[in-house]
């Protein structure tokens, strides 16, 4: 008996294009998804123990009593995944006008990205600090990450 790990998470959406974009554009791919009778997709990256998914859904499985789906992690504060390329990624949000914070996890060499996406759900992207290029993540106030703080902004 025990965890192995990470199945998948699952994320409700009132704009499901926006959403897969969002996944897709940092790299994750589309991969097959059986008909649940709603619309949805799966997103998928290579693992070392095989593929992580991220499952979105949309319509009548996703939407609350007024209809929408809910905005923003609710209990789950975010979705961790590992990366690489650090200043791509920071430059990437900065073309797409996304407002991002940076951090490095005291004691460690692990520099993060914290993003959120179209649905209000906090992404956190980890890096191995020594595989990345300086400068180190901006801990500046307003660009260092604040646990607890909400950076979130709608987009419409």
């Amino acid at each position: 008996m025990g965890i192995t790990g990470l199945f998948h998470i699952a994320i409700k959406t009132n704009d499901l294009d926006a959403t897969i974009d969002f996944y897709t554009q940092l790299g994750l791919r589309k991969v097959e998804r059986p008909d649940f009778g709603y619309p949805g997709a799966w997103l998928a990256c290579a693992t070392p123990g095989g593929e992580a998914i991220i499952h979105i859904y949309a319509g009548g499985a996703a939407l609350g009593t007024e209809g929408k789906a809910p905005l923003g992690t609710a209990a789950i504060d975010h979705i961790s995944l590992t990366a690489t390329g650090f200043h791509q990624f920071r430059q990437k949000f900065q073309q797409a006008n996304i407002e991002w914070r940076e951090f490095i996890v005291p004691g460690t060499n692990l520099w993060q990205l914290f993003v959120y996406d179209p649905n209000g759900v906090q992404l956190e992207l980890t890096f191995d600090g020594a595989f990345e290029e300086e400068p180190q993540p901006d801990m500046s106030l307003g660009k260092a990450y604040v646990a607890g703080s909400n950076f979130f902004k709608a987009r419409n």
